[in-house]
């Protein structure tokens, strides 16, 4: 046969509870905290479990897990911040760090010729300046001898007019 507890004997259990609780604070406030210790050890596992179950929302109170993925939320106040202290990059951000001081360091040796890149682009440079240089001189050996026709041609205009 199920028994039930009437609606008044759980105000009266609710009450009584509180009350204890209220006695034991005023107790624990008076008393140095080695002895409140003691006393909340000696009144059981029931107190502390109560105070836990309130402290719950929703259905947590029902069923008892301990997740060890979820953190506890902390307020952090504006003095407990250290700024001083060094970030720890992620891995994405070291990587990106890296791949930039990689390329700098390239860029240097390339700059000083010491790539082996850097160097077929030199000995390229080479060649097309002397190409550039020896189209320089058949140019000029072109127009000299050009001008040479010329002066000659124009020597013996002025010879043949000289016996016409």
């Amino acid at each position: 046969m199920r028994t039930y507890t009437s609606p008044e004997e759980i105000d009266a259990q609710m009450k009584a509870e509180k009350e204890r609780k209220k006695n034991e604070e005023e107790e624990g406030a008076s008393v140095n905290d080695n002895q409140s210790e003691e006393k909340l050890t000696a009144s059981g596992s029931e107190d502390s479990d109560d105070e836990v179950s309130e402290k719950r929302k929703g259905v947590e109170g029902l069923i008892e897990i301990e997740n060890p993925n979820r953190l506890a939320q902390k307020a952090k106040k504006v003095t407990e911040i250290e700024l001083e202290v060094p970030k720890q990059l992620s891995r994405r951000e070291r990587e990106e760090i890296e791949k930039q001081k990689a390329k700098e360091r390239y860029m240097k040796m390339h700059l000083a010729g010491k790539t082996d890149q850097a160097k077929a682009d030199l000995a390229r440079l080479a060649i097309i300046r002397k190409q550039r240089e020896e189209a320089s001189r058949k140019k000029e050996e072109e127009r000299k001898a050009k001008e040479a026709a010329q002066a000659a041609a124009a020597a013996k205009g002025i010879h043949s007019l000289s016996l016409k």
